[in-house]
């Protein structure tokens, strides 16, 4: 029988080969919100991460209930989640009592579904806050001592991971911003070459009479260029 220390390994080691395989932002967060339900002796969990716009969406919850809850949570602007996100820092109530303290309406929400606890933790990287991870239970109590690090350090995990996936893409953005440019420019160099030597003309010239046709036609210059490589370098009309 697995040990704790083994399914905690294995959490981490899981949560690494989806970065590895093919990072899926959807299915990386089901798989983190099912850890933390399995290892934080916890009935759910969501996640909520900032959109563009700066607000924060539910990103993936372990049950209906608690997608249900959370948007409740974001309508009513109160909630341990979004005070986690705030602050970028634990909130972990230490009873019943001190929820209905702190959000009311939340409370009362979480005791109406069955939780008497709801903890959450920041998706934070250094100064970076990205979202927040709730962390619901039936019975009262806070998070504390090793299962508070254990949270935190999922939630790290999650966080170096998605704002990693973001560098990457950006990367990516760019590198194939770059090579659309390379591409286009081989074209228009191709084109410019055929109708010199089709017109009699010098390869600035050629440069010229394509740059001339692309503004009066409102066509790409890349949309020219193609154009004129397709007609074998015949003239511009």
């Amino acid at each position: 029988m697995d040990t704790r220390e083994d399914l905690i390994a294995d959490a981490f080691v899981e949560l690494a080969d989806s970065l590895v395989t093919g990072f899926e932002v959807t299915d990386f967060l089901d798989r983190l919100v099912q850890r933390a339900v399995d290892l934080l002796d916890a009935s759910a969990a969501g996640i909520m991460l900032v959109d563009p716009r700066g607000q924060l969406q539910v990103l993936a919850a372990s049950s209906h209930d608690v997608r249900l809850l959370e948007l409740f949570e974001l309508e009513g602007d109160s909630g341990p989640c979004l005070d986690s996100f705030s602050s970028g820092e634990p909130v972990t109530p230490p009873d019943l009592q001190a929820m209905r303290s702190s959000w009311p309406a939340f409370a009362a929400q979480a005791e109406t579904v069955g939780y008497s606890s709801v903890q959450a933790v920041p998706m934070r990287l250094r100064e970076e806050v990205i979202g927040a991870m709730n962390v619901f239970r039936t019975a009262e109590g806070a998070l504390v001592g090793s299962q508070l690090k254990l949270a935190r350090a999922l939630a790290d995990v999650a966080t170096v991971a998605l704002i990693s996936q973001r560098a990457i893409s950006s990367r990516q953005q760019l590198a194939d911003q770059l090579q659309g440019a390379l591409n286009s420019r081989v074209l228009i160099e191709q084109a410019k070459g055929m109708l010199a030597e089709r017109a009699g003309i010098g390869v600035d010239q050629a440069f010229t009479q394509m740059r001339d046709h692309a503004r009066r036609s409102g066509r790409p210059l890349r949309d020219v260029a193609a154009s004129v490589i397709q007609n074998r370098g015949r003239s511009l009309s």
